[in-house]
C-alpha cells in the first residue's frame, strides 16, 4: 500500500484523470434520465460541456490556472445555451477549491468570485417552477455554501503549506547558523590554541637555550653548575613537551576531549613555580602577593599566568646579562591585579626595533588579546631610566 500511495503521489495527473472518467461516466448515466437532456436540440452541447468539464478535472494539477479560465467559459457557455446543471458541474467545484490551495492569488480571487456567483445565476436561469421566490433565493444560497467551502478549505490548505515551508525554511536556516556558529567557535578556539603555543614554546626554549648557553660556559670549571643547568633543561624540555602534546592534541581533533591525558590549564598558583624557574636560570625575581589569595575564575588565573610567563620571557631575551626582574600579584576585592618590571637596559630598543617584545611583533598584542578576552585593562610601556612594565588589572566578572 504504501508503494501504491508512492506512486499516486509521484503521478497526480494519471490520478486526476481516472477521477475524471468517473466523472464522464456518470455524467453519461445521470444525464441520460434528465429532463433537459431528453430535448432533442441539446445532445450537440451536452456532451462537448461534459468532455470539456472532464478535462478541466483531469488537468486541475497541472494548470489550474487555465483550467479555472476554461470552466468559467464553460459555466457562460451553459447559461447563454441554456444547457442545464450537468453531474459534469462538479468539476467546477473542485477547481475552485484547487485554485485557491495552489494557484495564483489573482485566480484564487477569481474562483472565490466565480464560486459566489455561480449558484444565483443559476438558480436565475433555471429556477424551479413550484417554488416561491423565497425557496429559490434559499436554494441559491444553499448551493453557494458548497462552493464557499471548497474555497475556504483550499485557502487554508495553502496557508498550511505555506507555514510549513517556512518552518522549513527556518529550520535549514538556523542549521546553517548553527554550523557557521560552530566553525567561528572553532577558529576562535583554535587561535587560543595557537596563543597557548606561542607561550609555552617562546619561555620553556628561552630557559633551555639561556641554560645551555650557561652549561656551556661552566661545562669545564664547574661541572656541578654545568650539571645542574643539564637537568633544568631536561625537566624544562618534558614539561614544554607535556603541554605542547595537549595543544596540538586538540588541534588534531579539533575538539576538548573531556577525561583525556591533557595536563590542566596553569593558574595563578603555578606563577611561583614559574618565578622559582626564571631565577634558576640566571634571572633574579623579586616575587611578592598582596591581599589575600582566593581562588580566581579559570580564565583570569590562565591570563595572569600567562602575562607573568610572557613578561619574565622577554626579560630575559632583551633585558641583558645583568637584567632582573619584579613581580606583583594584588588581590583586590573585585579583581586581580599585576605589576611586572624589570631594569634591562635594552628593552626599548628590542621593543620598536622588532615591533613586539618577543622579537615576532606577537607578545603585547597577545596580552592584550588575553586581558580583552577577561574585560581586563593592560598598560605596557619602557619604564623611565631604561626597562620595562606591564600592569594589568583583571576583573573577576567581565565588563558588560
Amino acid at each position: 500500500m504504501q508503494r501504491l500511495y508512492d506512486f499516486l503521489r509521484r503521478h497526480p495527473t494519471w490520478v486526476d484523470g481516472f477521477w475524471a472518467l468517473v466523472l464522464f461516466g456518470i455524467s453519461v448515466v445521470g444525464g441520460a434520465t434528465t429532463e433537459e437532456s431528453s430535448r432533442s436540440d441539446l445532445p450537440a452541447f451536452v456532451v462537448p460541456i461534459t468532455l470539456v468539464l472532464c478535462l478541466v478535472l483531469a488537468l486541475r494539477r497541472r494548470m489550474p490556472e487555465k483550467m479555472l479560465v476554461l470552466a468559467a467559459a464553460v459555466g457562460v457557455a451553459q447559461l447563454a445555451l441554456d444547457v442545464g446543471r450537468l453531474p459534469a458541474n462538479f468539476a467546477m467545484l473542485v477547481i475552485v477549491y484547487t485554485v485557491a490551495a495552489i494557484g495564483e492569488r489573482w485566480a484564487s480571487r477569481f474562483a472565490l468570485a466565480g464560486g459566489l456567483c455561480a449558484a444565483p445565476l443559476a438558480q436565475i436561469r433555471w429556477p424551479e417552477p413550484q417554488t416561491s421566490v423565497a425557496g429559490n433565493i434559499a436554494l441559491a444560497i444553499f448551493l453557494t455554501v458548497p462552493f464557499a467551502l471548497a474555497w475556504v478549505l483550499g485557502d487554508s490548505i495553502r496557508t498550511r503549506r505555506a507555514y510549513f515551508a517556512q518552518l522549513e525554511e527556518r529550520a535549514a536556516r538556523l542549521e546553517k547558523e548553527r554550523e557557521a556558529q560552530s566553525k567561528v567557535a572553532v577558529a576562535a578556539e583554535r587561535a587560543r590554541i595557537a596563543r597557548e603555543l606561542h607561550d609555552v614554546v617562546a619561555h620553556n626554549v628561552s630557559v633551555m637555550v639561556v641554560q645551555a648557553d650557561g652549561a656551556a660556559y661552566v661545562l669545564d670549571a664547574a661541572p656541578d653548575q654545568a650539571k645542574k643547568a643539564l637537568e633544568t633543561i631536561s625537566s624544562t624540555g618534558r614539561q614544554a613537551l607535556a603541554e605542547m602534546r595537549r595543544l596540538l592534541g586538540v588541534l588534531r581533533t579539533g575538539e576538548h576531549q573531556e577525561g583525556g591525558e591533557y595536563v590542566p590549564q596553569p593558574d595563578v598558583e603555578q606563577i611561583e613555580d614559574l618565578v622559582e624557574q626564571c631565577r634558576a636560570s640566571g634571572l633574579p625575581v623579586d616575587f611578592k602577593i598582596e591581599g589575600t589569595p582566593r581562588p580566581l575564575p579559570s580564565g583570569v588565573e590562565l591570563t595572569a599566568y600567562r602575562i607573568v610567563q610572557e613578561a619574565l620571557t622577554n626579560t630575559r631575551k632583551h633585558g641583558g646579562p645583568n637584567a632582573g626582574a619584579s613581580v606583583r600579584l594584588v588581590y583586590f576585592d573585585d579583581g586581580l591585579g599585576l605589576l611586572i618590571e624589570d631594569d634591562g637596559k635594552g628593552a626599548p630598543h628590542e621593543l620598536y626595533e622588532d615591533g613586539g617584545l618577543d622579537g615576532q611583533g606577537h607578545g603585547l598584542i597577545g596580552m592584550r588579546e588575553r586581558v580583552g578576552m577577561v574585560g581586563g585593562t593592560l598598560d605596557a610601556g619602557p619604564r623611565p631610566g631604561g626597562g620595562f612594565r606591564i600592569s594589568a588589572l583583571l576583573p573577576l566578572k567581565p565588563a558588560h
